[in-house]
Parts: C-alpha cells; structure tokens; sequence
C-alpha cells in the first residue's frame, strides 16, 4: 500500500474520531453526518460479506475504523443502530476462521462496547463469544475471547450475584462438559469455572457439578483437570484472597506527612481524598460478615457415587489413557473424599496391595493416600492385610532406614485412623525400633507408641504404657475402644461456666448469710433476668399459647428399666441429704488434674448472657495460659482421627526425617532446610535500628547526625586536619560552648 493511501487512511480515521467527539456532545446536530458514515459502513459490510476471502486491504482498514466509531456512538441513535449488533455478530459467527486479525479484534471489542453501553446483554454476547472460544483455530483469538468473557462475567457479578446469567452459562459448560466426554473442548469449561471459583464468583453447586462431570471424562487432559480443580482449587481461592486483603492497604498518616513536606496543591489534596476513601472502605469491609465459603469437596451432590465411577472409570479401567502421576491424583481426590465422608468402598483397599513395596515409584504417594482412605468405619479387617504387608515389605533390620521410617510412619497414620487395625504381636514388635540407630525410625517408633499408650494402652506391655496410661488401666477408667464407635460432642470450654456459676452462688449464699452448700432460692430468679436482659424483636402473635409452668425445684429420676413405670417423685428430706453426703463421702476422691464432665448443657438452658460469659472466659484461659506458659495436657494425641478430615496428608509427612538422612541432600540443601523454620533476624535488630526501617519505609528523612555519617571522607578531611591542629585554650573553649548550647537547648534555644 502506498503512502499516498496511508496517509488517507490516518486523515479519515483523525475525522471519525473528531465526529465521535462532537456526536457525543450533541447528538441531534450531527444526525445527518453519522447517516452518511452509517451508510458508508453498510456498504463495505456488503461488499466484504460477499466476498470475504478476497477483501482488500483498504476496504478491511476502512471496516474496521466504521466499526469502531458505530460502536462508540451507537446509543445515541438507537433507531439506525438497531441492526448493528446482529450484523456483527454474523459477521464474527460465519467468518471468525476468515477475518483479518485487526479486524476480527475490532468486532469482538465493538460487541463488548455495546455491552458496556446496554445496547445488548450479556447473555447474547457471551452466547456469542463462547461458540467462537470453543471452534476457532487461532491461539490468539482464543486468549482474546477467554479474557473477554471473564471480564464481562466479573462485571455482570460485581454490585450483586446474577443469578440468572451465571445458572446460563453454567448449563452451557455442563452441556459442553457432558455432550462429548472424548473432545478436549472441555478444557475452556474447566479454566473458565476454576478461574470464576478462584474470584469468588461462582462458589455454589452447580459449578462443582461441571468439574465432577470434566473428573469423569474420558479425555485425559479434561479429566486430570477436573481432578486437579478439586485437589487446589480451595488453596487457590484462598490464596488470592490473602494477597488481595494485603494488597488494598493504604497508610493514611504516610500520605498526609509527604503531603506536608513539598508545595501543597490541589493534585495531592484530592490524592489524600483518595487515601482516606480507600481506608474507609477497608474498614467497612473488615466490619462485614465473611461469605461462608464452603470447600469444593463438601459441595459434592453424590460423593459416594462419585468416588466409585471414578474409581472405576479411571483407576480399574484398562482402556484409562492415564500414566502412573496421573493416577496418582485420581488416587489422591478419592481417597479424600473417601476419609472426608467416611464413604464405605471396600474395593479400593485391595488396589493398593500391588502397590505398597519400596520397590514401586511414588510409594509414599500411594502410603499417604492409603492412610487418607481409612477412617474409624472401615471395618478392621480389611486394613489388618495392609498394614501386614507394609510392616513386612518397609520394616525389617535388613531395610534401609529411610524405607523403614516411611513404613512405621505409615502405618501410625493408618492406625491414628482405624486403631483397632493392629494386632498385639505385630504392635510390640514395631515399637521395639525405638532402640535403633537411627532418628528417623526412631521417632517413627516412638509416634507409634505414643498413639497406642492413648488409644489402647492395654496392647502394650506393662513397662510400655506410661505413667498415666497404667493408673487408668488399674483404676479401670480407661474405655476399650469399638469398631464404629462416636463419641459425643461437648460444648468447649463448658466446665469454665460451671465453676464460676458455682464461685457466684456460693458468694451469694455467704453474703446472705446462709451455709455455703445450701440451696439458693434466687437462682431461677437470676436466670429469668438474664433472659430478660437480652434485647430482642417480641415475635409472639396474638393466637399463640402462653408460657407453660415447669416445676424447676423437682428433682426428677428418669428410670432406664423396661417394665415402662414412672419414676416417683420423692423431695429432699434430711435423711436424703446424710444418705447422700454418707456416699459422697465414701466414695474415692478424684484427682486433681482429672476434669469432670459438667451437666450444665443437659441440665437447663444457657442464656445468652451465659453464652457471653463463656466466651469471655475462655478467651481468659487461653491469655492466662499463654502468660503463665503452661498448657493444659490433652487426654488425646496430637495426631487424632480428625487432624487430615479438611487437609490433605502430603507424602512428605510419610516420608519423615528420610530426606534428612546423609548422602540425600548436599550442604546448602540441608542448611536451606534447617533455616526453614527460623524467625526473621530483623525482629531481634535494636529498637533504632527498627525506627529507621520504619523511617525509612514511611518516606521520612534523616537527621543531621545520620547524613554526616555517610558523608564522602574528602569533604570532612578540612575539619578534621584544622580539629588536629588546636590548642588546648581553643579546645577549652569550643567544649564550654557546646556545655552551654547543650543547656540552653541547641543553637536556636528552648523558645
């Protein structure tokens, strides 16, 4: 093209921008110009149309630069415009493969115009970019409509969820994902739901469907990436959510201090504006409620019918095109959900005999999976062969220590979960390598029999149990544990709130006067004014029934015989209360350090005034026992049936202290490693040495003695040689003045 014809081209397009600026000024005065340009557009839209392959490059430059200023001022003329966005989107439809890159970018960012200026909705051209995204050819374009169409799902989403448009767009992923299980189309369903559930955007149901539906696809890439949505799309979620509440932060008083250093103007008063606007709405969303974001993997519809297709398609399948790290992750996400529901699929167990030798690539990967799918339902002796096996295959004197710390680790994970998998022999055979030579099995060892001295102390040998673990067996408190057996929930910290209710009658009764065990008449009278206390929205209708009287004092015996017969009401008499502190009396005294389990909650009902004060003291304990450094002891392991339910068990934790062992890592490795867990050495610098930091970082300056300090030597020689040269009359004199500068406050003085 000549240069005659470019410099035409830049002259119309200078033109059409000049109008586009005074259309939007005045509409009705330049009616007849845009006409003129609207019917130049229809008629190179009909010569391209009939002929798109051959369309010149004029006429294409030409097209394009209509179509942008139709776009820009197609709301002001409703009436000609009204077939504008149809023509593009035919245009776009039945030639994306054909167009001109420049040009087929104009009419994706023209219908996007449109959509900004309500013209269309989104619903149409979403509609319309989605067949394109899924059936064009050219990388670029297809990148270009990906971030389009995410950008305008954001907006649709960004004052208030649309319902409607997202339960649109998710039908058409769903119907993409399930049409055609072998075609890699799927994949933009999968990027566009993982980037949406990323943002927070989509965070319900229907969008887990889509990506349990792309798990189960026969096409390998769909299906690891459903797979991989639902191992760290919460993590994802999660961290993005991180660096955008760290991200958002302004320092208002920063702002206002450089404000007041330099000329002040009215660029840096609307900058301050700004400033003080953002920290408000900071506030403002700090003070609302966090959404309840629920986990992918608690939104499943079906997970017991999940994990077996899965399973079945992808694992036990011998057409599955998967390889041994893909399996792996197929592996993983079901044995998590497996552990998670504590689903019954007794098939999986045997899948991993194969699999469990130190000779198998990935072994830990396949233990820690193993572990994951145990829970305290599988029966027990479906994991006994297991866990057989590994002892057999990873612990033996003739294993390497890194193999048998890996299999003690492993099996402790499994038996934290299911303990009644373990036998007596095989558990006191494990815990005697506590005595080996190396760390890694030894701590191995040694978790096994912490575990066992909690949860069945009475498999070990006497000089095995500990200290605890033998009184409670003598005693006979200690409980053997039952296949399937749930313990029941308690509210925590429940035992606080009945202590002091009970310090408070006590005061109570000596402030009256009265006995400290006596009963205390006022007590119901202060729990009704608790109740009353509490402000809330009287929602008693007329027709509803009025209180009913419960006898309170009354004390009730609820019989658990069979022959049916109430129990009889007897009141305390005083022969009741000796017979009582007789046995009371007569029974053995508990320890100290025992808690007794309270019976507030079965009792009576907890006021909200309670509830509050149960909240303050718990928060109470826990300063007093961060102050004190004491911490109470735990009547369970650390490593309980619930530590692993929400996060994932990593075959690092298998793996232990393996890959500490000599000869695996080189030096800067293992210093690397070692320094992994170390603070900051910043926060023990001197309490000057921070306040510059922080000087520094708020964009303040220094003092004068700071700048001498880095001050070049040439220019501080003069002084020094004339400081070397003084007598001792003159340097009398220069240390008076600076006593007497010193006490008047400086060279300016105390003012």
């Amino acid at each position: 093209m000549g240069k005659r014809k470019l410099g035409a081209l830049e002259k119309v397009d200078a033109d059409l921008t000049n109008l586009q600026y005074k259309i939007r000024r005045d509409p009705k005065s330049y009616v007849e110009d845009f006409r003129s340009q609207h019917y130049q557009y229809e008629s190179h839209r009909e010569i391209f149309m009939a002929a798109p392959s051959s369309a010149t490059d004029t006429g294409i430059i030409s097209l394009r630069d209509l179509i942008d200023f139709v776009a820009h001022v197609a709301d002001c003329y409703p009436d000609i415009t009204k077939d504008f966005a149809n023509e593009l989107i035919e245009m776009l439809s039945l030639h994306h493969a054909a167009l001109d890159a420049d040009l087929r970018e104009k009419i994706v960012g023209g219908l996007v115009m449109l959509r900004k200026k309500d013209v269309i909705d989104s619903s149409i051209l979403l509609h319309t970019l989605f067949p394109v995204l899924v059936s064009t050819p050219s990388k670029s374009l297809r990148a270009f409509l990906f971030q389009k169409i995410l950008s305008d799902l954001r907006t649709s989403n960004s004052k208030s969820v649309n319902h409607k448009l997202n339960r649109t767009i998710q039908t058409v992923l769903y119907n993409l994902v399930t049409s055609d299980r072998t075609s890699p189309k799927a994949l933009w369903a999968i990027k566009i739901t993982r980037e949406l559930w990323k943002r927070q955007i989509w965070t319900d149901s229907k969008a887990v469907e889509i990506m349990k539906e792309a798990a189960l696809a026969e096409n390998d890439k769909v299906a690891i990436g459903g797979v991989r949505f639902f191992l760290g799309g919460d993590k994802e979620r999660e961290e993005l959510e991180d660096e955008s509440s760290d991200d958002d932060g302004v320092d208002l008083n920063r702002v206002r201090h450089q404000v007041t250093i330099n000329k002040k103007s009215k660029k840096k008063a609307r900058a301050v504006e700004r400033a003080l606007s953002s920290v408000k709405k900071k506030d403002k969303k700090k003070s609302q409620p966090h959404p309840l974001n629920f986990s992918a993997l608690h939104l499943l519809h079906d997970p017991q019918g999940f994990v077996e297709n899965l399973f079945a398609k992808q694992l036990q399948n011998s057409k599955s095109k998967l390889n041994l790290e893909q399996k792996l992750l197929v592996l993983q996400l079901v044995s998590r959900l497996v552990g998670l529901h504590k689903l019954i699929t007794i098939q999986i167990y045997s899948y991993f005999l194969k699999y469990l030798t130190p000779k198998q690539p990935s072994v830990t990967s396949f233990l820690a999976s193993l572990a994951q799918a145990t829970h305290n339902l599988v029966p027990p002796d479906v994991i006994e062969p297991l866990v057989e096996k590994i002892a057999n295959e990873f612990v033996s004197e003739a294993s390497a220590s890194e193999v048998a710390s890996a299999g003690l680790n492993a099996i402790r994970e499994i038996c934290v979960r299911q303990p009644l998998a373990m036998k007596e022999t095989l558990l006191q055979d494990l815990i005697m390598y506590r005595k080996s030579k190396d760390k890694g099995v030894v701590m191995a060892a040694k978790g096994l029999l912490g575990l066992y001295r909690e949860v069945a102390a009475d498999m070990l040998k006497k000089r095995d149990r500990g200290k605890s673990a033998a009184m409670e067996i003598r005693s006979g408190e200690r409980k053997e544990g039952r296949y399937g057996e749930e313990e029941a929930g308690e509210i925590e910290g429940l035992e606080l709130l009945e202590q002091w209710k009970e310090e408070e009658n006590r005061k109570r009764r000596l402030e009256k006067g009265l006995p400290s065990d006596a009963e205390d008449e006022d007590e119901e009278a202060d729990e009704e004014a608790n109740w009353a206390a509490w402000d809330v929205e009287d929602d008693d209708s007329d027709d509803s029934g009025g209180w009913i009287d419960v006898q309170s004092d009354a004390e009730i015996d609820f019989s658990d015989s069979e022959d049916g017969s109430r129990p009889s009401k007897k009141p305390k008499t005083e022969d009741n209360e000796a017979a009582t502190n007789k046995a009371s009396s007569e029974a053995p005294s508990k320890s100290e350090g025992e808690k007794k389990k309270s019976q507030l909650a079965t009792t009576r009902i907890l006021t909200p005034a309670d509830l509050a004060k149960l909240q303050e003291l718990r928060t109470t304990q826990a300063v007093s026992s961060i102050v004190n450094g004491k911490t109470q002891r735990q009547k369970k392991p650390i490593t309980n049936s619930a530590r692993h339910i929400d996060d994932p068990l990593t075959a690092a934790e298998i793996e232990g202290l393996a890959a500490l062992s000599a000869g695996k890592l080189n030096r800067l490795e293992r210093i690397a490693h070692a320094q992994e867990n170390k603070t900051d050495r910043s926060d023990h610098k001197s309490r000057s040495a921070r306040h510059k930091e922080k000087k520094e970082e708020q964009g303040k300056s220094t003092t004068n003695k700071e700048k001498s300090r880095k001050k070049n030597i040439f220019m501080t020689l003069g002084k020094a040689k004339s400081k070397g040269k003084r007598s001792l009359v003159e340097t009398r004199g220069i240390l008076r003045a600076h006593n007497e500068r010193a006490k008047r406050g400086g060279k300016r003085g105390n003012r």
